[in-house]
């Protein structure tokens, strides 16, 4: 049990690590990155960050390695409408408490190296996984055939981020909103 708890307070204190480290880049770039302002503002001691990474470039190098974004439980959901709507609410629920929502549009937009890793890690494999749930729904002749995946998804992010920035933050009945504003569009029609 003590084990579990350590696990889960190493964790929240990386995500400290990580979302501090990503605000500075964001606010001022990547040069502007140093322990003091990383300790400064997220509340973790400078000898707990020097601990873990031995300066900013080891640092840097790592933070991609955090975990941000995984849905393996959700790899094979059936193609429902209930399901869509928890794979959008678990989305949102690892956006926020990973890297915040209001921070993807700007990375998305980057071609800094850091970035694109971030990229690589946090928002390819949420990608996938609801390519892989649309391809498998048009397989068993639930949604329609030919979906342009890549253009849902963005269209999925995209209105994610404009609720972080029109209203402050991603609300609970979001989820239910997008699935019902997508599923005509993407649901065979039943006879």
């Amino acid at each position: 049990m003590n084990t579990q708890r350590g696990e889960r307070t190493r964790k929240a204190t990386d995500r400290k690590i990580m979302q501090s480290t990503l605000e500075i880049a964001l606010s001022k770039g990547i040069g502007a990155i140093s322990i003091e302002e990383i300790a400064r503002r997220s509340g973790v001691a400078k000898t707990t960050i020097y601990r873990r990474y031995s300066n900013v470039e080891d640092l840097l190098e790592k933070i991609t390695a955090l975990e941000i974004s995984s849905s393996p439980e959700l790899a094979d959901l059936e193609p429902t409408k209930e399901n869509l709507t928890l794979l959008l609410r678990r989305m949102v629920d690892r956006y926020v408490s990973g890297i915040g929502v209001k921070a993807i549009g700007i990375i998305l937009t980057s071609k800094d190296g850091f970035f694109q890793r971030i990229v690589s890690q946090a928002i390819r494999p949420e990608e996938e996984t609801f390519a892989s749930f649309f391809d498998r729904g048009s397989r068993l002749g639930r949604f329609k055939p030919d979906l342009n995946t890549k253009f849902l998804f963005g269209t999925i992010l995209g209105s994610m981020i404009a609720c972080e920035a029109l209203r402050g933050s991603v609300d609970d009945g979001w989820a239910e909103r997008m699935t019902d504003l997508l599923w005509p569009s993407i649901a065979v029609e039943d006879e």
